[in-house]
């Protein structure tokens, strides 16, 4: 258990927290708390912060339930920054954004150590695509679409996906399958988010089962 009075605070009595998702590592905000904040983020196990601009408390998510859920809390060498690490109930920034971190400074500069990005980091970045669309509801968006035909309808799509990936798959057509799994695991990521579910916490439940 971390220590408050171990904590190095500023003079305004606040310390940085870096906020990361447990299971993508990824960086999802920069938050400033109190010891207050501190406290009633371990009581509650949710993320309170202190707003320098609103001077006052506050939770994050208590306005649009993107709650942040708190499974530890770490602090540096120097003991004046935290590191809490949770599971994001929805997106993290208020633009709609999987993290408030999704602009680039150097995105056009070349660096031969550079990582390919993965595959996998598609899923993010549909994700981020539906959580806007869900919240800004542009013209003519698909995605928007089903979001306003209900949970009934986003469900009836993801059935008809389902049934074409096993059509596929029993024609034996590798093309088709792999063309039919994209489409299913498309509407099965808008049907998770209309229910406020990260892919981190489905993560998080096949992890459990490897214990």
């Amino acid at each position: 258990m971390i220590e408050l009075d171990s904590i190095k605070y500023d003079e305004k009595g606040l310390v940085p927290v870096v906020v990361q998702a447990e299971d993508s590592k990824e960086v999802l905000m920069l938050g400033y708390m109190n010891k207050e904040s501190l406290q009633k983020t371990i009581e509650t196990k949710k993320a309170w912060f202190y707003s320098r601009k609103r001077k006052k408390l506050w939770q994050k998510g208590e306005t649009s339930g993107n709650y942040l859920e708190v499974k530890d809390i770490l602090y540096d060498c120097d003991e004046d920054t935290l590191l809490i690490k949770v599971i994001p109930k929805g997106p993290t920034c208020h633009t709609g954004n999987y993290s408030c971190f999704y602009r680039k400074l150097l995105e056009n500069v070349e660096c031969s150590a550079k990582a390919e990005p993965s595959n996998f980091d598609i899923i993010n970045e549909l994700v981020d695509v539906i959580d806007s669309r869900f919240s800004e509801r542009p013209e003519g968006s698909y995605i928007a679409k089903l979001f306003a035909g209900g949970k009934e309808r986003i469900l009836k799509k993801v059935g008809e996906e389902a049934s074409e990936v096993i059509i596929a798959s029993m024609s034996d057509n590798r093309a088709d399958t792999i063309y039919e799994a994209a489409d299913l695991l498309f509407h099965l990521l808008i049907a998770l988010r209309y229910d406020k579910i990260t892919v981190e916490e489905v993560m998080g439940e096949l992890k459990s089962r490897r214990k």
